[in-house]
């Protein structure tokens, strides 16, 4: 045995590329009898009749056949809800991490770099890693905006082949500055992506300048208005772009269930809408709560959750919440900028309520 455990390290340490040994899996918490609001999902189910028609939609599903592998009646359906500028096209992933490395890997010739601000979305330097290329991370200012500056010699110096700008950002919640993007697009010698998974809580986008710019791509996702389960991810942008990503895609990369379920989603995306509204408004509610908490300060939001600090050790406080039966998102290990804060997904009133009962008697504690 002791052996075959050498004979394996050693071929692992020998086939598996060093930066890749190098890296954690992606960790996702146990948030088993937890108030989940860790992972920026909607809290909200469907009401009990939507429900009833949805599975009767699923019931005539043929699950013995491949699913559709372009998915032709679900892309015009998300074209149309979209409002897309003429000529623009669309490309589906199983979420928007699958279309972000269908990117890169399009792109990734020797040499190629990637540039983002940070803190940002964790996987876009991830898959960087993935597949061979460098990641340039630019520090945003203390206030977490783009710094326009440094943005440009970043993209003068590296000439990156992809610029991710999500907007709103990913953990900060912030929108970054439209010109300060606008300068980006023009400046960058690659593709500018605008990873839009939260804009339903933002109503702000890059949409209507797909076509102005040859070099833009929008990212979209329907996992944060509710549909997280189905992984379904949006990728908008020029044709000629999406027809080279579209070879890298694997087949049937869309299954019938999920095809089936975000058709029948869009066809009462009336539901969705209500239900994100909601959010926005309880969005708002909370961060009045905590900014009324001693010791807080929370940074507005764009998003559906709320990054705030404690002066009381992060750790701590997010110890006791989880001790007080409630699950929030801890980031003070990331350091710099993001040292001693945490990250609350926006919930139901009663989710939030007692979130903030649990947080206050956390911050009272020794």
């Amino acid at each position: 045995m002791f052996r075959t455990m050498n004979t394996v390290a050693d071929r692992v340490a020998r086939l598996i590329r060093p930066e890749i040994r190098a890296l954690s899996a992606y960790h996702v918490a146990d948030a088993a009898s937890l108030i989940k609001l860790d992972a920026m999902e909607n809290p909200y189910v469907w009401p009990e009749p939507l429900k009833r028609q949805w599975l009767e939609r699923l019931h005539d599903v043929a699950i013995n056949r491949y699913p559709d592998p372009s998915s032709r009646v679900l892309r015009q359906r998300l074209k149309e809800s979209l409002g897309l500028p003429a000529g623009i096209e669309l490309l589906l992933g199983n979420g928007s991490d699958e279309l972000i490395q269908l990117i890169l890997m399009g792109v990734a010739y020797a040499g190629a770099s990637v540039v983002a601000p940070v803190p940002t979305f964790v996987m876009y330097e991830m898959i960087a890693k993935f597949v061979g290329m460098k990641f340039v991370g630019v520090p945003l200012t203390t206030d977490f905006a783009l710094d326009p500056r440094a943005m440009q010699t970043a993209i003068r110096v590296h000439q990156p082949a992809v610029v991710f700008l999500a907007y709103p950002n990913n953990p900060t919640g912030n929108l970054f500055d439209a010109s300060a993007i606008d300068a980006i697009l023009q400046a960058a010698p690659g593709l500018v992506v605008v990873d839009e998974a939260y804009h339903a809580f933002a109503l702000r986008s890059f949409v209507d300048r797909l076509g102005r710019y040859d070099n833009l791509l929008v990212l979209r996702t329907l996992s944060k208005q509710g549909l997280a389960g189905l992984r379904l991810g949006v990728l908008a942008g020029d044709p000629a772009w999406l027809a080279e990503f579209d070879k890298l895609r694997l087949p049937y990369n869309i299954n019938v269930l999920t095809q089936a379920s975000a058709e029948f989603a869009l066809a009462h995306v009336q539901v969705l809408d209500a239900q994100t509204a909601q959010i926005r408004a309880d969005r708002e509610w909370l961060r009045h709560q905590l900014e009324r908490l001693p010791g807080v300060h929370v940074w507005p939001s764009a998003a559906n959750f709320l990054l705030f600090r404690t002066a009381k050790p992060a750790d701590a406080v997010f110890a006791d919440l989880r001790r007080g039966g409630v699950l929030i998102k801890n980031l003070a290990s990331a350091g710099e900028a993001l040292s001693g804060c945490l990250r609350v997904t926006v919930g139901t009133p009663q989710e939030n309520a007692l979130f903030l009962d649990v947080l206050a008697r956390a911050l009272d504690s020794p």
